[in-house]
């Protein structure tokens, strides 16, 4: 239930409110997540008017503004066209439109597509105040009383890197129930992620190079049971998924 709304002029009142301890207090971008009932009494800050809505590319970068739509993102031309087609798996049409891509991220749970393709880019948050920077992943290992007072400016989207997204549904529309998004850099770094079960996807893989990708997969969902899969199964999937990924990366840099 919300019980206070306040939309703040300026990044400084913005954080002093968020940093108050006698009533919770969250930040609401799209307020997609914000607008579904909840018992507990919060207190919103709105964030429209703080300028927080660019996207800019930079170099080999892409930064966007925490209050960018998922829309406004998939327009963006430079898009690397797998995480264009993530972002539509994550959300509808309309909900594209409202939902922002720092809201997204925050109320994500382990069956995001998106969260998973984030973290494998891993993608930079900057952290108001102080503009820490951290990963995505760690981000998501931060949120509730961790993350008061703090806000998130922006985040920084690799444009050098090759993506593949695989994922199983029981429908083409609904949440995976196990997905992998890798993410391969000139380097030869690789970046393997896992979602589809728990509170946030799974990092099963970072190195120099892809051989172990099938077996680091399978290993990371050895107990992902629940009452959408059995563990057996999620992780046969994954073995099969992180495969596939590999391989479309090959393809890509040849």
């Amino acid at each position: 239930m919300i019980v206070e709304y306040h939309r703040p002029e300026n990044l400084q009142d913005a954080l002093e409110l968020l940093a108050r301890t006698e009533v919770k207090t969250v930040p609401m971008g799209g307020g997609s997540v914000l607008n579904a009932p909840s018992p507990d009494p919060i207190a919103v800050v709105d964030l429209q008017a703080l300028g927080l809505d660019t996207i800019e590319q930079r170099s080999n970068s892409l930064v966007v503004g925490a209050t960018a739509t998922l829309q406004s993102l998939l327009d963006v031309p430079s898009l690397l066209a797998e995480l264009g087609q993530v972002i539509r798996h994550e959300a509808t049409y309309n909900l594209r439109q409202i939902a922002t891509l720092a809201g997204a991220l925050l109320a994500s749970d382990g069956r995001s597509p998106l969260a998973a393709a984030l973290v494998a880019l891993d993608t930079q948050v900057s952290l108001l105040p102080g503009d820490e920077q951290i990963g995505a992943g760690e981000l998501l290992h931060l949120r509730g009383e961790a993350l008061r007072g703090k806000l998130v400016k922006e985040l920084t989207l690799p444009l050098n890197a090759r993506l593949s997204y695989q994922y199983v549904a029981r429908t083409p529309e609904d949440l995976p129930i196990v997905c992998a998004a890798a993410a391969a850099w000139p380097s030869g770094r690789l970046r393997l992620v896992l979602s589809g079960y728990g509170d946030a996807p799974l990092l099963a893989l970072d190195g120099p190079e892809s051989s172990g990708a099938e077996s680091a997969a399978a290993n990371a969902y050895f107990n992902a049971g629940d009452e959408w899969a059995s563990a057996e199964y999620r992780r046969e999937l994954a073995r099969k998924l992180a495969g596939r990924c590999v391989e479309e990366l090959s393809v890509k840099s040849q």
